[in-house]
């Protein structure tokens, strides 16, 4: 039997955080098996006693969506041919 969550219950986007051990790899390798795909770098972090490590996932479903209204953003400032102006700073 298994703990993984029907299809229509999983979350688009997960951060899985631990110990760097075995098992948060097993965790992660749960995930992929489950049609996630790894969404960016792990990050890593010292505790003081142990590494603890963070991964995102997501569902490529998730990704495709966003990067569809991503290009239809950008479709849509195109064609209003308004310019938007740059005072030389932003946000990273």
């Amino acid at each position: 039997m298994s703990d993984a969550p029907a299809p229509e219950e999983r979350l688009s986007y997960r951060l899985v955080t631990g110990p760097d051990d075995r098992a948060f790899c097993e965790r992660i390798s749960a995930a992929l098996e489950e049609g996630y795909v790894l969404h960016g770098s792990p990050a890593a972090t010292f505790n003081g006693s142990s590494v603890i490590v963070a991964q995102a996932l997501a569902l490529p479903a998730a990704i495709a969506s966003a990067d569809a209204a991503v290009a239809t953003a950008v479709d849509n400032l195109e064609a209003s041919g308004d310019e938007p102006e740059f005072d030389g700073e932003g946000h990273a």
